[in-house]
């Protein structure tokens, strides 16, 4: 079997050349990072269509791995009629965005609410963090059980980004290199 190609999936404003998702980009070869149109604006639909032509355009399998905002996108774009749900080896998930809490995430992200509540139909891990500003650690865990995947407690790690101290991020190249050995 071929192995999946790693599409890389950042959150509201992108993925800084520091952030963990970058660090992680540069040591797989091959990965793809999925470009928006507007990062600072997002429009559910618009970032759905990007994803999925993504996936489409790849001739085998991909691994997503999604940061914040980007979780939800994958849980709403494996929901939609004619998404390539099938040729999704898994997904990493980490510190996803209450997309529906006014109290923890901003208002750019709305349009993804509601979050969904079906299980995802490929397997997934949800890392969350026990003190994110943006979506507290039972939240997170919520997801995960919502979503059919496996949840791990990163610890007191914030965002899980640049500004929480993750720009190299050994913890998640493991469970990248996991999630592709066990495809």
């Amino acid at each position: 079997m071929t192995q999946p190609t790693v599409l890389i999936l950042p959150g509201l404003g992108n993925s800084g050349p520091d952030h963990w998702q970058s660090w992680l980009e540069g040591r797989m070869p091959g990965s793809v990072r999925v470009g928006q149109a507007d990062w600072d604006r997002p429009v559910p639909a618009d970032w759905a269509a990007r994803l999925e032509a993504a996936v489409a355009a790849v001739p085998g399998p991909v691994l997503l791995v999604a940061h914040s905002l980007s979780c939800a996108l994958v849980a709403h774009w494996a929901e939609s009629p004619g998404a390539s749900v099938g040729k999704v080896a898994a997904a990493l998930l980490v510190a996803p965005s209450d997309v529906e809490s006014p109290a923890h995430t901003p208002p750019e992200v709305r349009g993804f609410a509601p979050v969904p509540t079906s299980p995802l139909p490929f397997p997934a891990v949800v890392v969350g963090s026990r003190n994110d500003p943006y979506c507290p650690a039972a939240r997170a865990c919520g997801f995960a059980a919502l979503w059919g995947a496996d949840f791990i407690d990163a610890g007191e790690a914030g965002h899980i980004n640049t500004a929480a101290g993750f720009g190299p991020w050994p913890m998640g190249e493991t469970l990248v290199r996991d999630l592709l050995a066990a495809a």
